[in-house]
């Protein structure tokens, strides 16, 4: 079962979603974090889902935190800027079924707050270290690329991956069925286990805050990345301690490379 628990029903008009859950090169965790601080937005539900990790993490010496993804909003300032709802969280589901699950809940969730334009937020594995790592766009229709054809993205997905995992890709591809149109953000990454892209969130940042017509200060972003990466590096520990757990209960190892490899 996945609950979504609402603690402010805000009044949005022609809201735009962008989400950022945990994956490779945890860019997109990272890039909806910053936005998050930065523009000061407000945490208005959360969702809980039985397809998260089966455990709580544990704060300090006593303090517990349960899994979960959390919904923020944004409202618009200037006359060319739109609502924004964001969506971050500590990861994704265990499970194929799971991601569908959720992915779905989330969805009709956001509709009924108007939202018609969906922006996921990844990483896409190179297997080398980017010094200048480009966005790479995917779009649920051809109206969209030419819409975000005037930014720095290249649209080549299709020919350099082929596939989206997980929710950056999944949100789309059920979005484009309710009638949402929708862009993933992919910034270039190297892939290796654990490790956080700052340059990469940066580089999907400078896109992401042009699309939403939106001004940041970016030179704060390494010390903030800094700051995520013990919490993030921490929840990835303890979901590969549990899959492992997982693993020799059913008497299949899992090899590290393997374990919660998310393209989206």
């Amino acid at each position: 079962m996945t609950v979504i628990k609402t603690i402010e029903k805000p009044k949005l008009k022609n809201p735009i979603f962008v989400e950022g859950l945990p994956g490779i090169g945890n860019i997109g965790r990272v890039a909806a974090g910053y936005l998050i601080s930065e523009l000061k937005a407000k945490k208005f539900a959360q969702l809980h889902s039985e397809h998260f990790f089966p455990f709580v993490m544990v704060h300090d010496e006593y303090r517990l935190h349960l899994l979960k993804n959390e919904f923020y909003y944004v409202k618009a300032k200037k006359k060319n800027q739109r609502d924004i709802i964001i969506l971050t969280g500590d990861c994704q589901s265990l499970s194929p079924n799971g991601h569908y699950e959720v992915a779905t809940q989330i969805l009709e969730y956001v509709e009924k707050l108007g939202v018609k334009d969906l922006i996921t937020i990844g990483g896409l594995a190179t297997g080398e270290l980017e010094d200048k790592p480009k966005t790479i766009g995917a779009v649920t229709d051809e109206k969209v690329k030419k819409k975000y054809n005037k930014f720095d993205i290249e649209f080549d997905a299709g020919e350099r991956v082929g596939y989206i995992v997980g929710a950056s890709g999944l949100l789309l591809g059920l979005g484009k069925e309710m009638g949402m149109d929708g862009l993933c953000l992919l910034g270039e990454t190297s892939g290796f286990p654990i490790v956080t892209d700052p340059k990469a969130a940066e580089s999907v940042l400078d896109n992401l805050t042009k699309i939403l017509n939106i001004d940041i200060d970016m030179g704060k972003l390494e010390s903030k990345v800094k700051e995520m990466e013990k919490f993030i590096k921490k929840v990835e520990d303890l979901q590969k301690k549990a899959l492992n757990q997982i693993a020799r209960e059913e008497k299949a190892p899992v090899k590290g490379k393997e374990q919660l490899r998310y393209i989206g």
